[in-house]
């Protein structure tokens, strides 16, 4: 058995868009440990010291710069390929955006907003609130070559994950993907130092990441969609002041997330003296939407939690 190799792969060279005419940057065997560094979601476009004016005029055709794609011999449509991730790094800065038009509530935030944060130790500080984030570093982009021809936005998920911007895919977890083209074609961007589950204002703690992964190779699986293992996101597990949660309910799943995501920016604009808008980057960083109750027609609940912990006593 041949032993495994270990590759590193920079971000010199990236790629915005899924496109399966690219030419592999990497090729690898299964088995085999990628070292690999990624730039942040805007492409250089905002930096440690970038000005609201950065944040305006923002190109979308810029997001999300990938590094790859990683060609892995032997891997053909019907398999599936399995990352585990190894190791997560931030690269000292991240930014978290307000971005007219875009997140959740778009309709109600429609000025942009900008929160730089110093990632130099495992805590991010939020501003002068006092308040703390856990770093839980993960990548947002993780996905394989598409088998429709042409370039294609990485901004929604797709069949072959791509933004998927799921936290329980931290140091430890394993995600399984789909082979839809020869060889697989991996491409990994998007790092993020932290996130609430939903992402809602559109954008995490967004900053340039090194990480480290092995690909292994599954033949003849059938995977339809991404799935994957996790331990789960280790400040939930050492939680010790609780949760403060908000909840809505409607006929309509996005109605009641709505609801319950605004009576959380509410709850903790009046409780910590937060604007509206940081309340939003807050929720965006580090609360999670749940949905609690899906069978009890005609309404639905959706839940907005958030940790105690990362709050000043």
């Amino acid at each position: 058995m041949a032993l495994e190799q270990s590759h590193l792969l920079t971000d010199e060279i990236i790629h915005s868009k899924w496109d399966n005419s690219l030419t592999p940057l990497l090729s690898i065997r299964p088995g085999d440990i990628v070292e690999m560094d990624t730039r942040e979601a805007s492409d250089g476009q905002l930096e440690h010291d970038s000005s609201l004016a950065a944040l305006e005029s923002l190109d979308f055709g810029r997001i999300h710069p990938l590094t790859g794609p990683i060609l892995i011999e032997g891997a053909e449509p019907g398999d599936s390929i399995e990352i585990e991730v190894l190791e997560l790094t931030p690269k000292g800065w991240g930014w978290t955006g307000i971005i007219p038009g875009f997140g959740l509530l778009a309709e109600d935030f429609t000025k942009p907003y900008l929160v730089q944060w110093d990632l130099t130790t495992d805590k991010a500080e939020f501003s002068t609130t006092g308040i703390q984030i856990p770093l839980d570093p993960f990548m947002g982009v993780m996905g394989v070559g598409m088998d429709e021809v042409g370039a294609h936005s990485t901004v929604p998920p797709r069949r072959n994950g791509g933004n998927i911007d799921i936290k329980q895919l931290n140091q430890g977890s394993r995600l399984f993907l789909p082979v839809l083209v020869p060889g697989a074609l991996l491409s990994l961007g998007d790092g993020h130092a932290a996130q609430g589950d939903g992402e809602v204002c559109g954008t995490a703690i967004e900053c340039p990441m090194n990480l480290r992964f092995r690909v292994n190779l599954h033949k003849n699986t059938n995977l339809q969609e991404l799935q994957f293992f996790t331990m789960g996101n280790p400040h939930d597990r050492i939680n010790q002041k609780g949760y403060y949660v908000t909840t809505g309910h409607a006929p309509d799943l996005m109605e009641a997330t709505k609801k319950s995501l605004r009576f959380m920016i509410d709850y903790l604009s009046r409780t910590y003296k937060l604007s509206a808008e940081e309340a939003y980057i807050l929720c965006s960083v580090a609360a999670d939407l749940k949905i609690s109750e899906i069978v009890d027609a005609p309404n639905w609940i959706v839940s907005t939690f958030i940790s105690q912990d990362i709050f000043p006593a």
